[in-house]
Order: C-alpha cells, then structure tokens, then sequence
C-alpha cells in the first residue's frame, strides 16, 4: 500500500470538510450559504485537533446474506457534504471497506466525488465494497440503461451491490408492490449481473409498507440485499420483524439505515448503564443494532472526524449482543430526548392523522437538513404533492400519540415551513 495511506493529517482532514461544505454551499439552490454555514462550523469544531491518524485493519465483518461476501459492520453513506478524497482517505485509514452512495446524493456529485477518490487510488477498488442505487425507473427495465450512467459517475466498471432506489408506492406506483417477486425484474437482476457491471441487485426502502416489498422479495427468491430503515433499540412493528425474519430465511442480507436519526442534538454523550461497557450512548445505539445478528451491516452518514472515529471505534469494540434491558434504556432515552424521525415507521401515524400528510417522510426531510446539512432537503420537501404536505385538517394530537417513537409532529412540521417552504 502507498505509504499515503498508512498515516492520515486532522489537518488535511479539516480542510477536506470545509472544502465539502464550500461545494455544497456553492450549488444554485436558495440559501445555500446560509444554509450550510451552521454545518461548517459545526465541523470544524469538532475535527479541529492537530496531530496525525495511524492507519488500522479492516474493521470486523459480517456476511451479507446469499452474497456470501464478508461486509464491513459499518457502511460509509454518502450523503455527507463534506464527502471527498481526503475524507474517504480517513474512512479507509479507519477501516470502513464498504462505502454506499446513489445518483441524488449531495446534489449528484457523491457519485464522482467517490469516483474521484478511486482514481487517485485505483488499486484499492478491489478491497472496496461499492453499493450505489438509482431512483428513476418507471418500470424495471430502466435499470438495465441507467446502471450505465451510475458506472460512469463513479469511473468504475461495475459495483458491487446496485440497488433500486427507495422503493414504495408514491415513488413507483402501486404496481411495484408486486415488483420485488416480478418475472420482469428477476429477469432485470439477472442481465444486470450477468453483464458484470452488477455483482449484486437488492432496493432500498423507508416506506411505511417496507414490510410488504420485504415480503415480496422473501417470496420471489431473487432479491440479493435490502437496506431499509430500522432501528432494533426501538418498538418494531410485528409485521417488518416477521418480514425480516422471511428476509434472512431466504437468505437475503439485511442493512439497516436512519439509525443515526434517532440520535436528537439532546441526547446524552454517556449515561452510568454504559460507561461500564465503555461506550458512549452513540457507540451503544450500534451495538443495539449489531445486537441484532439478522443485520449484516449499518449504513451510517458519518459528518466529522469526531464521527468517524466514535462510529469505527464503537466496531471494533463490539464483542456481543447487549442485554435486553440495555437496549430498553436506550429506548427509554430516546424517548426522553426530542428525535425527529422514526426509523421503525410503519404509516400508524398517518392513519392516526386521518389525512394523506406525509408525517415521517416530512420528519425524514427535516433530520436531513438539520443533522446532515443537505440542501436537497428542501427540493425534496417541495416536490411532494401539496395533498401530502397539507396539515389543516390533521389531527397530530392522535398522530403522536400513535407513533412508534412519540414525534412531536406539530413542531416538526413549523420547522420544515420555516426550512423548507
């Protein structure tokens, strides 16, 4: 290995998340810069000590399902603003092997920032596990074209995992329920990989019905890898519980995503429970989830070095599951705090609310710009339907009491007016 790679500058390291923000800042959106100041100083806050960064191992792995191939527990996401060469160089120097990105992400430049990345250092592409994901298939066939597109982004020819891009009903129409156990889109998946521009084909979903496309894809047989939105720490619908275990029957590796979302800016560094394990209450909201060995890895948006060596470290120190009552007071701390997004969604809030508004992707838009700094935020908030944006005859009051993590909707949705409208 170029001996680069074995010591990593917090100074480079600074200079690349500011550099990352002054791009995003840059992009011709309203209120770009103000915008993303916040999440510049925020950054160089907490990266702000001089010294160097020694190089470790990989960090530990787990199977991904039928794949076969041993996966990084910790998945690198790619919608950071700060994402460049230098902060995907402190990535690898930290272990992480397995980086996930799409064509949406920080305003489609994640893709050739990756790219980028790799062409400085072409000889570890073969170490890299790289999932990317496409959302403009209007029927599965598409994918078959678009996956062209994604390759060329990332200046690659092939990824290792190509996922649909967020499947559900408002994004694909209600026929795609039927998609993931579909003669077309096995046929799709099988072209894909025969091709070898594709190792491996899975989607990706928050939908509140999730559990139904995960269903499906237990049923059709084909279906390698979902990543979906879950957090273990919190209370789970028993139907996705029933369609994660179909899931890992049929052998389909399981990711889970949005845990960092449950992590509010309240939420305490430490509690006494886990200072005795040596964690800090972030580390520990992982091993809740590692704690659950139906999911072979954990997507996580990590923003600054503070992050990246707090997520790699907690890693490496997971040894075993934790102990029911360990991962209930993580539960009950959540709840205490003020999360905005529920991972575990499964739409009761929405039917609590007795309209059409989209509460927890609403919720979903407004952590994404509160917690990552994206400015896509805003443009997704504003392509949503007026219908499922419209709260005058909600009921929120019945919305949170009936969702699975108690959003206070009424202040979530005054913040994505304020942000977003």
């Amino acid at each position: 290995m170029a001996s680069e790679d074995k010591r990593v500058s917090r100074r480079r390291f600074i200079q690349a998340t500011l550099a990352g923000s002054a791009a995003a800042a840059a992009a011709p959106l309203a209120s770009a810069k103000l915008a993303a100041q916040p999440f510049m100083t925020a950054q160089a806050q907490t990266a702000a000590e001089p010294g160097q960064l020694a190089s470790q191992p990989p960090l530990p792995t787990r199977k991904l399902g039928r794949t076969g191939v041993d996966v990084s527990i910790l998945s690198l996401g790619g919608m950071m603003q700060a994402l460049n060469s230098h902060f995907l160089d402190v990535a690898w120097s930290l272990g992480i092997r397995y980086v996930d990105t799409a064509r949406l992400y920080i305003n489609q430049q994640s893709e050739k920032r990756i790219g980028a990345w790799l062409k400085q250092h072409p000889e570890r592409r073969k170490s890299l596990f790289l999932a990317t994901k496409d959302d403009r298939s209007k029927q599965p066939s598409d994918l078959l074209t678009l996956i062209d597109q994604r390759l060329e982004a990332l200046g690659t020819d092939y990824v290792d995992l190509f996922y649909l891009h967020g499947i559900g009903p408002k994004e694909y129409g209600q026929q795609s329920y039927e998609w993931p156990k579909s003669k077309e889109l096995k046929e799709v998946a099988e072209k894909l990989k025969k091709s070898g521009k594709v190792r491996y084909f899975g989607f990706t979903s928050h939908d509140a019905d999730r559990a139904r496309y995960m269903q499906a894809a237990a049923e059709g047989g084909f279906i390698d890898v979902i990543m979906f939105s879950y957090a273990p720490f919190m209370k789970s619908p028993d139907e996705l519980n029933r369609s994660m275990d179909a899931c890992v029957k049929a052998n389909i590796g399981l990711v889970a995503m949005k845990i960092g979302r449950t992590m509010p800016p309240d939420l305490p560094k430490r509690i006494p429970e886990f200072d005795k394990l040596g964690l800090t209450v972030r580390e520990a909201l992982l091993h809740a989830a590692w704690s659950d060995e139906r999911i072979a890895a954990v997507c996580s948006n990590i923003e600054n070095l503070q992050q990246m060596t707090e997520n790699t470290g907690a890693a490496r120190k997971y040894a075993k599951p934790l102990k029911p009552g360990q991962i209930e007071a993580l539960a009950q701390l959540v709840h205490e705090c003020t999360p905005t997004f529920c991972p575990n969604c499964d739409g009761r809030c929405q039917r609590a609310a007795g309209t059409r508004l989209a509460l927890n992707t609403i919720a979903r838009y407004v952590s994404y710009y509160e917690m990552d700094g994206s400015l896509e935020a805003r443009e997704l908030y504003r392509s949503l339907p007026a219908e499922l944006r419209q709260a005058d005859a909600a009921d929120l009051a019945a919305a949170e009491e009936a969702c699975l993590c108690k959003l206070k909707f009424s202040r979530i949705l005054k913040k994505a007016e304020r942000y977003f409208a």
